[in-house]
């Protein structure tokens, strides 16, 4: 599967209206969009998608950040697909991306920074199968 990773434009991201310039980045990047759409996460299902953290102090928070507005999850796909993904992505705190990454350009803070990446192979399978059927990857 390491061509393919699996990609969220958070809510804040959504909500200021980033979508747009943020898949067009994506496009640019060259990734294949293989599979797309917008959701509003429940906190059960937020809980769900993020149960490896369950035990960080950050989890509540987070979980309820990921379930206040919709957000659109993404399966994309190029070569080295996780890598390429992060590199774009930046740095988890956008004040610590490097210029031109999707973080530091759209970002506001390490607990709201715009986007979400796999960060294995295994756990692109595991996220993708989380919100996409085999049959919704085209």
């Amino acid at each position: 599967m390491g061509n393919l990773t699996f990609g969220i434009v958070k809510p804040d991201a959504v909500r200021a209206g980033h979508t747009g310039n943020i898949i067009q980045r994506i496009n640019e990047a060259g990734f294949k969009l293989r599979a797309m759409k917008t959701l509003h996460m429940s906190q059960r299902g937020a809980e769900g998608f993020y149960a490896v953290h369950r035990e960080r102090p950050f989890f509540a928070g987070l979980t309820e950040f990921m379930s206040s507005a919709p957000c659109v999850v993404m399966v994309l796909e190029k070569e080295g697909a996780v890598k390429a993904w992060r590199d774009l992505m930046g740095a988890t705190d956008p004040a610590k991306a490097d210029e031109g990454t999707l973080r530091k350009d759209f970002g506001g803070s390490l607990g709201e920074n715009a986007v979400h990446g796999s960060d294995s192979d295994e756990n692109a399978a595991i996220e993708i199968a989380y919100f996409f059927s085999q049959l919704e990857l085209v």
